[in-house]
């Protein structure tokens, strides 16, 4: 058995903003994408991810029945018979790899479920989201819901805020562009659930809450409005406000390791950086207007370009 591929995501915007309502853009990236399969093997890595897939079926069983069942016995089956999920998409870098089991597990053992080829009305990406949400909490403490649903559709989502999201399309890229928006290996490995509660901390205090509110979160959704109207003069210099507000008042999720280079592309303007997901390690978003001055600058890194402008 071999089920479809299901592909990481990047949240371009709105990592932290979104549980305060900001506006959030998600995309697909094809260049990961993970698997469910039955196939005898033994390796480590699939011993490992079926003991996993064990747990995680005990899990599921305390899901509310009201807002979505599985097919228990067959999932019971399955991974009785070492059913693993085969992924490529790497652990702990922000690029969704837990939602990508989440949306395979849902895909094939979900009852009455919402199929991509429906019309997709924002009450059924709600439902969708929150079912999700409570899927993928066993995986990291408190989920959006957000990862699982770009896995699973495999089309951006725009968020407008908690309970208002809608599937949307982003400029075609312009594959000659110098414009460019590149993932850059922090070669730590992050974990999400430490580095939202040092947030969580955060929002107890009241000039925190302020600056997300009046900067963060305005720069993040000028950001979003900017990408989506193909905006690039404005996008940029949104983005380098983000990058400083970060840099500024997010210095626990970036990799110490990082915070020179982070000030450095903001000083140059060579490149601005963002966090991927929910930062500590894994991937750095960076956006710049020239990539080969970014691939200069950033020589002893390596970049992978998503998105062309």
């Amino acid at each position: 058995m071999k089920g479809p591929l299901f592909y990481s995501k990047i949240l371009l915007f709105g990592e932290y903003g979104i549980i305060k309502d900001s506006k959030g853009l998600s995309i697909p990236y094809n260049f990961y994408n993970g698997a469910l399969k039955t196939d005898g093997l033994q390796s480590e890595v699939a011993l490992k991810s079926n003991a996993n897939l064990k747990k995680f079926v005990e899990y599921l069983k305390s899901i509310d029945a009201e807002l979505v069942t599985f097919d228990m016995e067959s999932l019971e089956k399955d991974v009785e018979a070492g059913m693993y999920f085969d992924s490529s998409i790497p652990q702990g870098y922000g690029v969704g790899s837990s939602g990508a089991l989440v949306a395979a597990i849902y895909d094939k053992y979900a009852q009455n479920k919402i199929t991509v080829l429906e019309n997709l009305t924002r009450e059924k990406l709600l439902t969708l989201k929150s079912i999700f949400s409570q899927m993928e909490s066993f995986f990291h403490g408190k989920s959006s819901g957000l990862d699982p649903l770009n896995s699973y559709l495999s089309i951006p989502i725009l968020i407008n805020s908690k309970d208002n999201i809608e599937a949307t399309g982003i400029p075609s890229q312009k594959t000659d562009g110098k414009g460019a928006v590149f993932l850059l290996d922090s070669g730590i490995i992050g974990e999400t659930a430490p580095m939202v509660s040092i947030f969580m901390e955060n929002m107890k205090q009241e000039g925190f809450r302020k600056m997300l509110k009046n900067q963060f979160i305005k720069h993040t959704d000028a950001c979003v409005d900017d990408f989506l109207k193909g905006d690039v003069k404005s996008l940029f210099s949104n983005t380098k406000k983000l990058s400083k507000v970060v840099l500024n008042h997010f210095k626990p999720m970036i990799p110490q390791e990082f915070h020179e280079l982070w000030k450095r592309g903001i000083e140059t303007n060579d490149y601005y950086l963002k966090l991927c997901g929910s930062g500590g390690g894994g991937y750095i978003l960076g956006f710049t207007e020239d990539i080969d001055k970014a691939k200069a600058s950033l020589a002893n890194y390596k970049l992978e370009v998503v998105y062309n402008f």
